[in-house]
């Protein structure tokens, strides 16, 4: 596979101004940049976000819902050298896959794992996620949700990932958080906030963010990391509201690949 076939000729389906039409460009523009694509696979779960497996033109599986990470672990340990973009959305990662989206961080193996989070379950109409912030009202939920939203950065750091980020949707944000995450060798967790312009619009997300790497932020430190994670919990825009961006922590442990002599042998070095 070459850089120069990355799009298929598949009609794209998103709605007009969807914001994984800007994610969608800063992948490619990524993958673009590469000498070659032989080694490159990606995996997507069920919703809005899968559809950005027909349109690059790469091998992988489109899998079921919620069960992404364990379809790049079973493509991993049948060949340790593949580069996997993994893509999720929020309900697809938090909601199903959740305890497989816990254990992918403690496993570290070395991929990538990219979750479009518009905090809704936009292919089926709007119903809220376990991010969706408390208060909001859908056709499932019409006297508002009643629980506090779970902070996915926060989880990660728990969980041991060893490359933490977060970055909206944006083209340029998105190439470029992808290229410091393929310096980092183990599990790489990116999180794309994404607002829904249908079932959860803009409400000034990208006006309240801010880029932690030009803040002077050690993501070597795992506390400072944590505290900075606290700062957005999902909770909806608020005066005081402010919401970081970039990588949170980056600090590699070995990666499951090593762990196994078996899968050792077959790394290319």
């Amino acid at each position: 596979m070459t850089t120069k076939n990355i799009s298929t000729k598949t009609p794209i389906t998103w709605c007009p101004g969807c914001f994984n039409f800007m994610i969608l460009a800063g992948v490619k523009n990524f993958l673009e940049k590469k000498k070659d694509l032989k080694d490159y696979a990606i995996v997507t779960g069920i919703g809005c976000h899968a559809k950005i497996f027909d349109y690059i033109n790469l091998p992988g599986i489109n899998s079921l819902h919620g069960r992404v990470c364990p379809t790049v672990l079973g493509m991993k340990v049948g060949n340790p050298n593949l580069k996997i973009l993994g893509f999720s959305g929020d309900g697809d990662a938090y909601a199903e896959g959740m305890g497989h989206t816990i254990h992918a961080a403690r496993f570290n193996a070395d991929w990538t794992y990219l979750v479009h989070n518009n905090q809704v379950f936009a292919l089926t109409v709007g119903e809220p996620t376990p991010v969706t912030e408390k208060g909001f009202v859908d056709k499932t939920t019409p006297m508002g949700v009643k629980f506090e939203p779970m902070n996915p950065i926060r989880l990660m750091l728990s969980a041991n990932a060893s490359f933490v980020a977060r970055v909206f949707a944006d083209a340029k944000q998105v190439e470029e958080v992808l290229a410091e995450a393929e310096k980092h060798k183990g599990f790489k967790f990116i999180e794309i906030l994404q607002p829904c312009i249908i079932f959860h619009p803009h409400k000034g997300y990208k006006e309240r963010t801010y880029n932690l790497q030009e803040t002077g932020h050690d993501k070597t430190n795992w506390d400072s990391a944590m505290k900075k994670a606290h700062e957005f919990n999902y909770d909806g825009i608020k005066d005081e509201t402010k919401i970081p961006l970039g990588i949170f922590y980056a600090k590699e442990r070995p990666i499951l690949e090593e762990q196994f002599e078996i899968l050792k042998k077959k790394i290319r070095k």
